[in-house]
């Protein structure tokens, strides 16, 4: 173990030489390892990111949560939009009624919303999204309230001019003050301001708070039409602990019909969204993506592969000689092959290892001025350490095998 130590010690000291000694070849050689490093290692950054993303939008949709509405969700080229375009919108009376017979469902929500701009003063700021809820609102999403608090039951229910906003509009009407108990416009009608929502970031799904204004439903009948297909209207559906989504859509769906008058062999007038169907469908373009991108750095690394195998080469060559007086002091052909195999490696880490590093300093870029978090997980370091030694072993094993085969007469004489 002590000889092996100081044989990888010295093949160390050695590839550094080598490095420093040749430094144009040696970057040029490198140049592929670290752009297939870089190019896998980042594209398998930006799906678990994004899948990351994914899942915490699910999450803060509400687990095993079901949405009722016209229009069901594209999941496919064959989308049948025109089977869908005279079905009537989700209204409250569907509502209440999903609310009183539903035995499953542990909260049931009416949504619907509108683009608007909203004002204070003299300062506006467009096409923000006006959300009208229910008051079980907050037991479905997932959200934190940094200012203020929720509506009360009876803010609801008698529809009170109040109203939760984004902190985008928070901050683009207000700055940096305290907008709690400020009054904003908004249907050209005052709203009181009791709480702000903290910073969710941008959503795959486009349902972030931060460029929302939340108002009780009962205020938004007053200025809307709420069963109208512009406002965007639906009943969002949570089932109780230890109900599948499954049985709550069959549920829904046997409520659905009978509140439709539906006859048996008719088709649903409806359509039982959820959102585990936008995210599998993500799934299977993420995969394409990192097929893609392996595909596209498999290029590059076997470029890289072919660079650190001409360095070796090269290295062979050039101490033939050292070689054979190795040899000649009773150095092995196992000690010879891995003095080799060890530099090879230790090339391609330096490779890799750079490649990882511009992945570090590329994430945090496309994170500051996208303004969302990329994740730069252990489990693709450790990938992309696996690959550049794995490419050093394979690139070096042929010159390593041929330097310990070399009869130490003739390596001596090749001086």
């Amino acid at each position: 173990m002590i000889i092996f130590l100081k044989l990888f010690n010295e093949s160390i000291k050695m590839a550094w030489n080598a490095l420093v000694a040749n430094k144009l070849r040696t970057i040029l050689s490198l140049l592929g390892i670290t752009i297939g490093i870089m190019a896998i290692i980042l594209v398998f950054t930006f799906v678990d990111s994004m899948e990351k993303n994914i899942r915490d939008n699910v999450q803060s949709l509400g687990d095993n949560t079901v949405y009722i509405q016209k229009w069901e969700w594209a999941t496919g080229r064959n989308y049948e939009w025109w089977k869908f375009w005279q079905r009537p919108e989700a209204d409250l009376n569907d509502f209440k009624e999903v609310q009183r017979r539903s035995q499953a469902a542990e909260s049931v929500v009416f949504m619907a919303s509108k683009n608007k701009s909203v004002e204070h003063a003299s300062t506006v700021v467009e096409n923000v999204s006006v959300v009208a809820v229910t008051h079980d609102y907050d037991k479905i999403k997932s959200f934190d309230i940094v200012a203020g608090r929720y509506f009360t039951l009876l803010e609801s229910s008698a529809g009170k001019n109040v109203c939760i906003v984004g902190m985008a509009v928070a901050q683009g009407l207000f700055g940096e003050q305290n907008p709690v108990g400020k009054s904003i416009k908004v249907f050209k009608r005052k709203l009181t301001i009791i709480g702000v929502f903290g910073v969710e970031g941008e959503s795959i799904f486009g349902n972030s708070v931060d460029n929302q204004v939340l108002i009780p439903i009962s205020w938004a009948r007053q200025v809307m039409r709420i069963d109208r297909q512009g406002s965007n209207p639906l009943i969002m559906v949570k089932g109780k602990p230890g109900v599948s989504t499954a049985e709550l859509k069959d549920e829904l769906r046997g409520i659905m019909r009978s509140i439709r008058r539906l006859h048996p062999k008719a088709d649903d007038n409806f359509a039982l969204n959820e959102i585990s169907v936008l995210s599998n469908s993500l799934e299977g373009l993420f995969q394409i993506l990192n097929i893609a991108g392996t595909i596209i750095g498999g290029f590059s690394i076997l470029v890289g592969g072919f660079g650190i195998a001409n360095i070796m080469f090269v290295s062979v060559k050039e101490r033939t000689h050292l070689i054979g007086i190795e040899k000649s002091l009773g150095a092995k052909n196992w000690f010879i092959l891995m003095e080799f195999l060890s530099e090879s490696v230790f090339l391609s880490l330096i490779g890799g290892i750079v490649g990882l590093l511009l992945v570090v300093v590329i994430t945090n870029i496309i994170s500051w001025v996208a303004g969302t978090d990329i994740y730069l997980t252990v489990q693709n370091i450790i990938v992309g350490i696996e690959i550049s030694v794995s490419i050093g072993i394979i690139s070096g094993i042929v010159p390593a095998y041929l330097a310990s085969k070399l009869s130490p007469v003739e390596a001596i004489r090749s001086k």
